[in-house]
């Protein structure tokens, strides 16, 4: 099972932070490998803390930056509506509907919500509505023009994630795009938002795990970890210097076109939804 979990490894740093769902990337290659078993939801949790630690190491600087003036601005050693306090009181904010919504829903998560019908069709809906918002949005904002209003509706977006298909970067970018932000300024918040939230299901689901057999050993999902962590370094450098120059209409279509190759093989009985 090593391989199998290398391969996921390298699917989840790939597909993490383009706007086409990792989670729905490995529930789709998970049914074409030997056995054709779902990964599942803590395998997926778990390797995404591969990927987080990417995005870490990529916004370093930044982290470290907003932190720090986030806890000056607590106490009251820099001026509280500091841009960059502003940023970590917002990350926090942003962070609070997908950990409640997560924990409502977390039986149908690991479940019926991975069912590959609703995969395909999330697939493509939601990759028609970046489509539109990519068209139809002003791309005028900044980082420096959130507000808490705008901050709660990214953080509703994201809590989408929840849901294989959707994609936490896709959701979460196309609510900034209908916003009037531009790409990089979406994306960026993105990313920033999602470390909160995906280290923590992440971790939990690894502590769940540690006396719980699931499809991988811990030793192989922490193979599949590492590897998605190199790997999603070099696919965040890329996605901030595409998004910079060109639209998202590439990942559009394959979302479409993916979504669609899977509801044929599941009306052909090719592979089955759960």
């Amino acid at each position: 099972m090593l391989i199998e979990a290398i391969i996921l490894g390298l699917v989840q740093g790939l597909t993490e932070f383009l706007p086409i769902s990792s989670s729905a990337h490995l529930r789709i290659v998970g049914e074409f490998m030997p056995g054709a078993q779902d990964p599942g939801a803590a395998f997926t949790a778990i390797t995404q803390i591969g990927t987080e630690a990417a995005v870490i190491l990529f916004f370093w600087r930044d982290i470290v930056r907003i932190i720090g003036h986030w806890f000056r601005a607590l106490f009251g050693r820099i001026p509280r509506n500091d841009p960059d306090a502003r940023m970590g009181w917002l990350i926090i904010i942003g962070t609070i509907p997908i950990v409640v919504l997560g924990l409502l829903f977390q039986d149908q998560i690991e479940t019926t919500l991975r069912s590959l019908w609703l995969v395909a069709g999330m697939l493509i809906f939601f990759g028609v509505l970046l489509g539109i918002a990519d068209v139809v949005g002003a791309k005028k904002r900044q980082l420096n023009d959130l507000t808490v209003g705008h901050g709660i509706i990214y953080g509703f977006a994201q809590s989408l994630a929840l849901i294989p298909g959707v994609s936490r970067s896709g959701g979460t970018i196309t609510a900034g795009l209908f916003l009037g932000y531009e790409r990089s300024a979406a994306a960026r918040y993105a990313f920033l938002l999602a470390i909160p939230a995906v280290l923590g299901s992440g971790f939990y689901q690894l502590y769940k795990s540690w006396d719980e057999p699931g499809v991988f050993t811990l030793g192989e999902t922490a193979v599949a970890t590492g590897v998605a962590f190199v790997v999603a370094l070099g696919v965040i450098a890329f996605f901030m210097s595409w998004i910079s120059k060109h639209s998202f209409l590439p990942f559009v279509i394959y979302r479409v076109a993916l979504g669609s190759l899977i509801l044929i093989l599941l009306a052909t009985g090719a592979i089955q939804p759960l």
